[in-house]
């Protein structure tokens, strides 16, 4: 007697369920893809507790007719796809067919929907057709989900509290809301708003509809293309960051989507303008042939895998780096508050010169051309230092104001870039130890040492075994700072030996520049003479990036003479 048999259809709905319906935000954003594809221009979404009680789409798209709307309910129907070839060219959010049966077969559904003169009602639940009937006719569709998962307590269990659930859900309608900002979205919960985007078509009114002014004003444009992706959006200047990934929010043509590759890319090109375990707030849209991207590895479609990732991990790696490269300029301390106008409160940076006085000054202006490194803005800027505050903080005046320059930061910028350009030069210049340095390490450290040891020489470094895990250091490149040596040493041996699998020979010389540079800077509460006042500005102002160091932080801020009498209510408006 057989004992394999095909399940019946309701079954195999709610097996399905179990991918594409995890949650209230996964209903939620089964019901808004298919308004979009619907051509839908306004959408709006009505919760109750978060959609653990109700959730409610209406959208103004094209609707369905009797016919279809019942179709609709049957497992693999859809209207996206017809053959083979279709899965090749997907233009639309949804194509599986999966979604609505299986809500409905976890759920009790009620479905207005109409394409013409006469409306249809739906009433489902758990698969069941319950009534179907006439409708008014108000071209669009409505659809209200209640008793979510009241046939599979396992799964209803896992459901969380109404501020999870709804915190959930309006994270998927803000990225939604930024990759159509064409469509206008309205989110409630217990008949109060949450979000509201205004449909205008204009990215960045949407994201400022989202985030607020501080995100949408600090936000800069980039656009780019190669031979194979178009790619354009916004990213935030490093000044705002978060502690989590879900404001890296990337669209490849139009759909929202979670690649690691691509979230790396955009991590990376902040690498120097932040801390680790911060991350940007960007929104990017990725525009391709179809035939590039694979969305169907998952139901929620969320997950892609492209077949060119490199080409595309590359321009969005460069085009952002050099976008946060060229909008470097130094930050006023206080921002005034202007609603009506989104831009950047910054201004142009510096060349010091010479005032008869007294007064110490500097005219950079009489350096060699080539000892400048770009940055034109920062050599027109008039500083004039006068003395140092709290041990840590520079204190420079001029007629627009008055400047702090972090010593810490500053010294670690000048530093970085020193040890940066020592490791990517091809001519490495050594010196001999007159008395060589001896490590010490464990039997496991000693491995991995010795499994990576070829990066140690490479940089320049001499080195012989010497007895039980130990090795002694005879040569070293002359970079390294004078009296510093054997620290400097020891730390990238400590950065040798603690390699990820995944070695990139770029990240680890920025690595080694970061934790040197940091280890070999002034430190805070340092008390510096005026004259190593001077030689820091003088090589701060060499710099390729004076304004950061290398963990992203401020090298010098400004307090604008309008800032300072509005602080002493000298300026009462």
């Amino acid at each position: 007697m057989s004992i394999i048999k095909v399940m019946n259809e309701n079954l195999a709905n709610k097996i399905a369920a179990g991918e594409v319906v995890e949650k209230c935000a996964s209903v939620v954003k089964e019901l808004v893809e298919n308004a979009i594809d619907a051509k839908s221009r306004n959408i709006k979404v009505n919760l109750v507790k978060g959609g653990l009680e109700e959730i409610t789409v209406i959208d103004d798209g094209i609707g369905m007719d009797e016919e279809d709307a019942i179709m609709a309910f049957q497992r693999h129907a859809t209207s996206k796809i017809y053959k083979d070839d279709d899965l090749f060219f997907i233009n639309t959010l949804g194509f599986r067919g999966e979604a609505l049966p299986s809500i409905a077969s976890v759920s009790e559904v009620v479905l207005e929907t109409c394409q013409k003169d006469v409306g249809t009602h739906i009433h489902i639940k758990g698969g069941e057709i319950l009534e179907k009937d006439n409708a008014q006719a108000k071209i669009g569709t409505k659809i209200t989900i209640t008793n979510l998962f009241f046939n599979t307590p396992a799964r209803l269990k896992y459901l969380k509290s109404e501020a999870t659930e709804l915190a959930n859900t309006t994270s998927f309608i803000e990225k939604l809301a930024l990759a159509k900002p064409n469509i206008a979205f309205t989110l409630t919960n217990n008949n109060k708003e949450v979000v509201k985007t205004s449909g205008s078509g204009n990215l960045l009114k949407a994201i400022h509809e989202i985030y607020g002014l501080n995100v949408s004003s600090k936000c800069l444009e980039i656009h780019a293309l190669n031979d194979d992706f178009e790619i354009s959006g916004y990213i935030c200047k490093p000044e705002i960051l978060k502690t989590t990934r879900n404001h890296m929010t990337t669209f490849i043509n139009g759909r929202v989507v979670k690649n690691n590759d691509i979230n790396k890319a955009i991590n990376d090109a902040y690498y120097t303008y932040k801390h680790d375990g911060e991350y940007p707030i960007v929104v990017i849209n990725i525009e391709t042939d179809p035939t590039i991207v694979d969305v169907n590895i998952h139901p929620t479609k969320q997950d892609v895998k492209l077949s060119k990732i490199t080409s595309l991990t590359d321009l969005l790696y460069n085009t952002i780096k050099d976008a946060l490269y060229n909008s470097l300029l130094i930050p006023d301390a206080i921002t005034k508050e202007d609603a009506d106008k989104i831009k950047d409160n910054f201004i142009p940076i510096s060349e010091y010169k010479t005032i008869e006085g007294n007064q110490t000054t500097f005219d950079f202006g009489e350096e060699k051309k080539e000892e400048i490194v770009k940055n034109e803005e920062f050599k027109s800027l008039v500083l004039y230092p006068v003395g140092l505050c709290l041990g840590t903080y520079i204190v420079c005046e001029n007629d627009e104001g008055i400047y702090l320059i972090d010593q810490h930061a500053a010294q670690e910028r000048v530093n970085y870039e020193n040890y940066l350009q020592a490791l990517k030069d091809d001519k490495i210049s050594v010196t001999k130890l007159l008395v060589p340095i001896n490590i010490e390490l464990s039997q496991s450290d000693f491995i991995e040492f010795k499994n990576n040891a070829k990066i140690f020489t490479d940089m320049g470094f001499v080195y012989e075994e010497f007895g039980i895990n130990t090795i002694i250091v005879k040569e070293h490149p002359t970079w390294l700072k004078e009296g510093y040596e054997e620290i400097s040493i020891r730390k990238i041996i400590d950065l040798i030996i603690n390699l990820k699998s995944d070695f990139d020979p770029i990240k680890f010389r920025e690595h080694i520049a970061i934790t040197l540079a940091c280890k070999m800077a002034i430190k805070a509460n340092e008390h510096i003479s005026m004259l190593e006042i001077e030689g820091l500005l003088k090589n701060l102002v060499k710099c390729d990036n004076p304004y950061n160091c290398p963990h992203g932080r401020p090298t010098i801020i400004k307090f604008s003479i309008y800032d300072l009498e509005k602080m002493f209510k000298r300026a009462m408006n």
